[in-house]
């Protein structure tokens, strides 16, 4: 994988550091080796949902945190190896830790784990002062009224 310098965007684009960042953050291994496997879904305009298979794991052994513009999804998986004696074993029982990075005004609202796939449900509310809004278009100046 070729490792890209965004230095000279820092130079020169100013206010666009975090976007830099996130490129860098995307490009870079950070240890998520694909387990456990995750579909991200657009339920709507500005709903979204996250699915995790976490086959074999129970809601004590999962955990969720969001912090920020970062949302964590940790599985402690019990070690019962001892318990047991696998012919073959093809069901991943390790524990893991997955990262999201969350875009500005995303929120988690829910969490609910079904037939073995964790599902984590997103929304994007930008506040009212953020959102368009429309300018009557008078007939005179409105400053010349103030005193």
């Amino acid at each position: 994988m070729r490792n890209y310098d965004l230095t000279p965007l820092y130079r020169s684009a100013i206010g666009f550091d975090r976007l830099a960042q996130l490129a860098e953050h995307a490009a870079a291994n950070n240890g998520n080796n694909g387990y456990p496997p995750y579909n991200i879904e657009l339920l709507g305009e500005n709903r979204y949902r996250i699915t995790m298979a976490v086959a074999g794991f129970s809601m004590e052994e999962l955990e969720i945190s969001s912090e920020g513009d970062k949302l964590v999804v940790k599985g402690n998986k019990q070690d019962k190896s001892a318990e047991r004696k696998y012919l073959y074993q093809g069901i991943a029982e390790r524990g893991f830790e997955r990262t999201f990075q969350l875009a500005d005004y995303v929120t988690v609202t829910g969490a609910y784990l079904e037939h073995g796939l964790l599902n984590i449900d997103l929304v994007r509310e930008i506040p009212e002062a953020l959102k368009p809004r429309k300018i009557e278009i008078g007939s005179r100046p409105v400053l010349e009224n103030v005193e």
